[in-house]
């Protein structure tokens, strides 16, 4: 293995949240996970999954613990993964379980083909 591959696993590992895709997302929506978008207000008004909370980052950042769920997963997304990486992140640092966070974000979704909200 090269030493990047290495690297990249040895952080993965690391992650208190699981990175999950669009068909691993969609089922734990589908069983009725709550979801966080992080993304901003202008964001989140062109095109949201069904259901999603919009907490954008910074407001989740401040205070991580009032925006969660009393108990039980729950499911971040932004655009890409990048920004609900970093609230998934905070989520499990503050004691959260069952913390996951959509890679490829809404985007990914929407170009799966799959429904959203306007």
């Amino acid at each position: 293995m090269k030493e990047q591959e290495i690297t990249r696993m040895n952080v993965q590992a690391e992650e208190p949240f699981k990175r999950i895709g669009i068909e691993e997302a969609r089922r734990l929506i589908e069983s009725g996970v709550p979801v966080i978008d992080v993304r901003e207000l202008g964001e989140y008004q062109r095109g949201h999954l069904s259901g999603a909370k919009l907490v954008p980052l910074n407001t989740f950042l401040r205070d991580a613990r009032k925006h969660l769920p009393a108990s039980g997963p729950v499911l971040f997304v932004c655009a890409v993964g990048q920004r609900s990486a970093v609230a998934a992140e905070m989520a499990a640092a503050v004691g959260a379980t069952g913390v996951y966070n959509i890679e490829g974000g809404i985007n990914a979704w929407i170009a799966k083909g799959y429904p959203i909200e306007h």
